[in-house]
């Protein structure tokens, strides 16, 4: 697989994975006690952890997208 995700977007990525993490199962708020939203967010973060090592968004593959030089 080719890279398609470039180096902001990484971090971005990075970032947002981290915050969701956080907020599925450090942030006590209420609305991350219903499950739908602690692992609907759980999930969403490890992608973005996933798509940000990797360097390959699928979304990014099939509509033919690239962030990277």
């Amino acid at each position: 697989m080719t890279a398609n995700v470039g180096t902001i977007d990484r971090i971005f990525r990075a970032v947002l994975g981290l915050v969701l993490l956080w907020f599925a199962f450090f942030s006590g708020l209420p609305l991350a006690e219903t499950s739908v939203w602690k692992y609907g967010a759980a999930i969403v973060g490890v992608v973005m952890l996933i798509v940000a090592v990797v360097r390959v968004c699928p979304i990014y593959s099939i509509f033919g997208l690239k962030t990277c030089a």
